[in-house]
């Protein structure tokens, strides 16, 4: 096909050009962020400064999608989803680089113009320019001020690039002073954060990093994971402190109950947190079974246990009635599936995706799980129910439902990580809740539960 002139003369910059293709696979489909900019950069063989361009390009974008729509919408006076999916692309791409990049706004305007012209057409550069120079008129706080109006939260939800259920939930649990930190700290990506396997590895020998401020386990390092010899080796791994610092806890409350084994990971994949209660459990003599539903993930547990010395299992296994005695197990972990809203700085396009639907039918499934876990741990036994999310529903209303309808109390479980300020959960105060803002890890809930003799009254 003959292209116009103009075609012709457009030269799209590389590096946008590839976060325009990552970006319209998680657009179209549902691709994660983080693999596909992942995907394209190891295709171009990308790396320095263009690569971390494209990064924060794609992550930005993702993370601001709602926002970008909302002021879309109003710039173009159009619905977004009205738009073709490249076009809705090219102008968030367009609106984080103006609103939330230093990127000068001529340049901003002109190279999404040229890359709409080249990798959409001719017919759409000209609505690309006139909304991407609308967007220009006004800062990010203007905007967020003149589409919120006098709604406060829905103000500081466009401001801060999260929905509006989300910042209510969020000021649920941490307060009106508050909030606004826990949001823009999901806007940070983290470092990422290693793991050493208990007697296979040693912190030390991890360079280039730094050690966690809590975990007597983790490494904070930046670059790729596998550039360390003992993640290739499977003697570390990839692991959120946070993540670590719930383990830590369920091991310490097992041993102040006498609880050394065997243990049980209820819920596994993909295999971070059974690969250090297995090193822990081998190092008290004794054993860990991992159960996990999906077939894959119960692969990637099986990976990571590999490496690990004792007799661990991995069962491929439904977590709410798995073919395990009741009864059986000292400690159980239930690390169970969530909305993943403690996780948000991590993956940029994850918050556009949840709704609050979606919490009230994993809640369910939380329930279950936590039953299964108290009927398959031993009188006076412990359980550790974790979730990656603050959400009051996932966190304290579903301690509230095993105190009415299990036999468990709760323990102390902030008193298991006395180092650690600030940690004990608002609802609960026996319960944990970790933030990125205050503890510089994902928003982790632990909450601690010891099952009752029979003997013992309710």
């Amino acid at each position: 096909m003959n292209q116009c002139p103009h075609q012709k003369r457009r030269k799209a910059d590389p590096a946008r050009r590839l976060a325009y293709t990552a970006l319209l696979a998680v657009e179209t489909h549902g691709a994660y962020a983080n693999l596909a900019l992942a995907d394209q950069l190891r295709a171009a063989k990308m790396t320095g400064r263009d690569a971390a361009f494209v990064t924060e390009l794609v992550d930005g974008t993702s993370r601001g999608t709602g926002t970008w729509d909302r002021i879309i919408e109003v710039a173009s006076r159009r619905n977004p989803t009205k738009l073709q999916p490249g076009v809705r692309v090219m102008l968030r791409m367009a609106a984080h680089q103006i609103l939330a990049m230093r990127v000068p706004t001529r340049a901003a305007v002109a190279s999404s113009v040229d890359l709409a012209g080249q990798v959409i057409g001719e017919r759409v550069t000209g609505l690309v320019n006139a909304v991407s120079r609308r967007i220009s008129t006004h800062s990010l706080d203007e905007w967020a001020t003149e589409i919120g109006g006098r709604n406060a939260v829905d103000v500081l939800a466009l401001r801060t690039l999260h929905p509006t259920w989300i910042v209510e939930a969020f000021q649920d649990r941490l307060g009106p002073n508050e909030v606004e930190d826990a949001l823009l700290a999901d806007n940070e990506p983290p470092v990422p954060t290693l793991v050493v396997r208990p007697g296979l590895a040693e912190r030390a020998e991890i360079a280039s990093g730094t050690p966690t401020r809590y975990s007597p386990w983790g490494v904070a390092r930046p670059g790729n994971p596998s550039e360390v010899a003992a993640v290739r080796e499977g003697r570390a791994g990839v692991q959120d402190e946070g993540s670590q610092l719930v383990v830590l806890a369920l091991l310490r409350a097992a041993e102040a109950s006498g609880c050394l084994g065997p243990w049980l990971d209820l819920c596994a994949g993909p295999g971070g947190k059974s690969a250090l209660l297995a090193g822990l459990a081998n190092q008290r003599d004794s054993s860990l079974t991992a159960v996990e539903l999906h077939e894959h993930r119960a692969d990637l547990v099986a990976k990571a246990l590999k490496p690990i010395p004792g007799n661990h299992r991995v069962m491929t296994a439904d977590g709410t009635r798995p073919p395990l005695p009741a009864q059986s197990f000292a400690a159980v972990l239930a690390d169970v599936p969530c909305s993943g809203l403690g996780s948000l700085r991590r993956r940029p396009e994850a918050r556009w995706r949840r709704t609050l639907t979606d919490v009230k039918e994993l809640t369910q499934l939380q329930r279950r799980l936590l039953t299964s876990a108290v009927n398959l741990t031993r009188p006076g036994g412990v359980v550790g129910y974790v979730t990656c999310s603050p959400h009051r529903a996932e966190t304290i209303d579903i301690i509230n439902f095993a105190r009415a309808t299990l036999p468990v109390d709760v323990l102390n479980a902030p008193a298991m990580l006395p180092d650690i300020p600030n940690i004990a959960a608002s609802g609960n105060s026996n319960t944990i809740q970790l933030w990125p803002h205050r503890h510089g890890t994902d928003a982790m809930f632990c909450a601690l539960l010891r099952k009752r003799n029979e003997s013992e009254a309710s």
